[in-house]
């Protein structure tokens, strides 16, 4: 039964020319041993060394593979939903190009898979980072977990599995691809994890900096919030709305009784000003909000389309 499966792997990759022919021999390895169906899906983000040339190379020599070449770095989440949209696969694998994800754990993934799950995450339990990454990371974490309730050890490994179905169900843009097994959980997908081995980086520069962390935390609070109310989003601004009308109301109130039982509001024109600040932001709350995120619903699921150059 799980042999009868496709299996499709998605790997964004932008200057990781040394990296590329190692990881498609051991992905090789391990599903022709296991006698898998399979796809690898390359995806060349803005690639400057010879990426894309490997890509092709490897294309060349193995009908299965499939080469995405991107129209300048558009980032990852563009990277992965062009790939997502060429996977034929029934199990989708991503997998970062760095070489620091074992193809080797692959069965693992599809056990878990086999249990019930949905989408099963890598845990990478023992980590080769920089003190500085390990640091952001496992705050990061700890922040999801938090807010979210996901019990998710390592909720940004790129080591993924997917059935086929969540992929579909997913918003990728800006940087939300950190934030998948949240966004499945709320979708009501049953996400799980398993315990991967973490190697040292061989080739290539790493890609993280401070300025991913505090992106990933906004990220975080962006996903919470579109996860929440994306499909009610009137009791967010509304909530909002009606909170800052009340308190401008009861101030009017104050101003109108102070009117009608002293014969003056008593030099208390700026709380008059107040109350009528507040009742308008009130409205805008509730009209503007649900205006402004019901546009970003529709927006969200942009197409990788016209970001493309070439598909081999």
């Amino acid at each position: 039964m799980t042999k009868a499966r496709k299996l499709s792997f998605v790997i964004p990759a932008k200057n990781e020319e040394g990296s590329i022919e190692i990881l498609y021999q051991e992905i090789i390895s391990v599903v022709k041993n296991k006698k898998y169906n399979y796809e690898i899906v390359f995806i060349d983000d803005g690639s400057t060394d010879k990426t894309f040339e490997n890509f092709t190379k490897l294309k060349k020599g193995d009908p299965c593979v499939k080469v995405i070449k991107l129209r300048g770095n558009w980032g990852k989440a563009v990277a992965m939903q062009a790939g997502f949209t060429h996977a034929t696969g029934d199990l989708i694998f991503t997998l970062d190009a760095d070489l620091q994800d074992n193809p080797k754990e692959i069965p693992k993934f599809i056990e878990k898979i086999d249990e019930g799950y949905d989408l099963v995450v890598g845990w990478k339990k023992e980590r080769h980072d920089p003190l500085s990454k390990l640091i952001s990371t496992r705050l990061f974490n700890g922040t999801v977990k938090l807010l979210t309730g996901l019990k998710i050890h390592d909720v940004n490994c790129g080591f993924k599995a997917y059935k086929k179905e969540v992929i579909n169900d997913l918003p990728l843009y800006g940087d939300l691809f950190r934030l998948i097994p949240v966004i499945a959980q709320k979708q009501n997908y049953k996400v799980g994890e398993v315990i991967v081995e973490h190697r040292k980086r061989k080739h290539g520069k790493s890609k993280f900096g401070l300025e991913r962390s505090y992106k990933g935390m906004l990220d975080l609070l962006t996903v919470v919030f579109l996860t929440g109310y994306l499909k009610r989003p009137g009791h967010f601004f509304g909530g909002l709305g009606f909170l800052s009308f009340f308190g401008g109301f009861l101030v009017g109130m104050y101003i109108t009784f102070l009117r009608f039982t002293t014969g003056s509001i008593q030099y208390r024109q700026p709380l008059l000003f107040l109350g009528i600040l507040l009742m308008v932001i009130g409205v805008q709350l509730v009209t503007t909000g649900l205006l402004a995120e019901l546009t970003l619903h529709l927006n969200q699921k942009s197409s990788v389309a016209n970001k493309t150059e070439t598909i081999l």
